[in-house]
């Protein structure tokens, strides 16, 4: 039964950092509204004003008030609505936790896009950089289920795109660095991980993504003459 709340939710299904707010608000139940926005021209004048500074998504407006930063809205509905708890209680556990969240939205997140937007010499080092990560991800998921235990987390949510959306940035990308025999913990959590039925009821379609991420690289190259 989900939780009625005066909460809007500004996105794009296409947006991982957008789907990290529907996985955490579906898996607390709490109801929400969702206004699409446009994944390619993002800058609409509600998002202009909602979030100025960045002026992209995801957004939310609970209570009139906006909040942007996907992990900055993560903790606030944590806080916000305890029930259904994404984070561990233990301190450290949740320490750790954001450590990691950081390190994939920072390093990780960067040497992908490397790899992705980058050629020759670059994009091997891009390529070779999101390796090591992997590496790292699949040290620290060994013996578990999810990287919250036995259920799905805040650290699931916030890795989550790298067991949909790298497939389609290797694709476009014209690259590969996710393989099942070097990484077989981590394989196995993309399985467990897709298979939670939140999780598969709300990922885009894969030609969506691909088109999404064939725009990116078209306007990159296009800016690059």
């Amino acid at each position: 039964m989900e939780e009625k709340a005066d909460l809007k939710l500004l996105g794009t299904k296409e947006s991982i950092f957008t789907q990290r707010i529907v996985w955490a608000l579906k898996l607390k139940g709490i109801d929400y509204e969702f206004i699409e926005q446009n994944f390619i021209n993002r800058s609409s004048p509600l998002l202009e004003e909602l979030n100025p500074v960045y002026k992209k998504v995801p957004v939310i407006v609970h209570a009139g008030k906006s909040l942007c930063e996907s992990l900055v809205i993560l903790e606030y509905i944590e806080e916000t609505w305890p029930l259904n708890p994404l984070l561990p209680v233990d301190p450290f556990d949740r320490a750790s936790a954001r450590f990691w969240a950081r390190f994939i939205d920072g390093k990780f997140y960067e040497a992908a896009k490397k790899a992705f937007f980058s050629s020759g010499e670059t994009e091997a080092e891009g390529i070779e950089s999101v390796a090591e990560g992997l590496q790292l991800l699949e040290g620290h998921i060994i013996g578990k289920k999810f990287f919250g235990g036995e259920t799905i987390g805040y650290l699931d949510i916030v890795v989550g795109w790298i067991a949909y959306w790298l497939q389609y940035i290797e694709e476009v990308g014209e690259f590969k660095a996710m393989d099942s025999r070097n990484y077989p913990h981590l394989h196995a959590w993309i399985n467990n991980f897709i298979q939670v039925l939140v999780i598969q009821e709300s990922l885009p379609k894969p030609d969506a993504v691909k088109a999404v991420f064939r725009g990116f690289k078209d306007a990159a190259l296009g800016g690059a003459n």
